[in-house]
């Protein structure tokens, strides 16, 4: 499984100077990474350099290799869950062509001339689908923007990794089980410390630090809410079921 916890990047093959860097910009502007090629060997020897890229832009008149000729190197190099996604883009839009390129492994066939916005918000579209994808491969929560990766003890926003240290990860995964419910501090310690005494006032130092990174939901609110001489509680209302 490909790693989508670093920001976006994507590999440009296009041979046309100025619609290759007319992407990159749009891209980068959108803080996705990107990296271009005029060729397809390039980028496959590049494979083994550099970071594998989250999706390709790949255009099929090339000089050199084509870019049907790419697409099964990469079927032949890579397996369904280590291959990046490939979006197709070309001035050939024949039936038979779109056919075949989705056939060897495509997973969107683009014609040009192009909206560059549009490429743009079908690269998120393409990228999103990978973090569910990924999301749904362990048991994860979702509230809002953010997923909790159980299994991996992570948090991500989109596609970014949130750092967290493990107590701060630990405190948020039982708030986050027990969304709704007013919990004690006494009650998260020994949740999470695993004993009955100490300093409960470890509870408040770590909810604050968890706070300054969630910041607010859509609506302004904070995510864990203090209940006045009671505790605190996480908001359910932002949980996705």
């Amino acid at each position: 499984m490909k790693d989508l916890s670093k920001n976006p990047y994507v590999y440009v093959i296009e041979d046309e100077q100025s619609i290759s860097d007319l992407i990159c910009l749009y891209l980068s502007q959108s803080e996705i990474g990107t990296k271009a090629f005029s060729n397809a060997e390039d980028a496959l020897d590049n494979f083994e350099k550099d970071r594998q890229p989250d999706l390709i832009i790949l255009d099929l008149n090339l000089p050199g290799m084509s870019g049907f000729d790419f697409l099964n190197e990469l079927k032949k190099r890579y397996s369904n869950t280590e291959r990046p996604a490939v979006m197709i883009l070309s001035a050939r839009d024949a039936d038979e062509d779109m056919i075949k390129g989705l056939g060897l492994g495509a997973d969107e066939f683009v014609t040009k001339p192009f909206s560059p916005s549009v490429l743009v918000a079908r690269v998120k579209a393409n990228l999103r689908r990978q973090i569910s994808a990924s999301a749904k491969a362990e048991d994860s929560i979702r509230f809002d923007d953010f997923t909790l990766l159980l299994n991996s003890c992570v948090l991500k926003k989109g596609s970014q990794k949130i750092p967290l240290s493990s107590k701060e990860y630990e405190v948020l995964e039982y708030l986050v089980k027990n969304a709704g419910k007013t919990l004690v501090p006494e009650q998260i310690y020994q949740a999470v410390w695993k004993v009955d005494f100490g300093d409960i006032t470890a509870v408040a130092v770590y909810v604050q630090r968890l706070r300054k990174k969630l910041q607010t939901d859509a609506n302004g609110n904070e995510y864990i809410r203090t209940v006045f001489g009671k505790g605190y509680v996480f908001n359910q209302d932002c949980i996705i079921k």
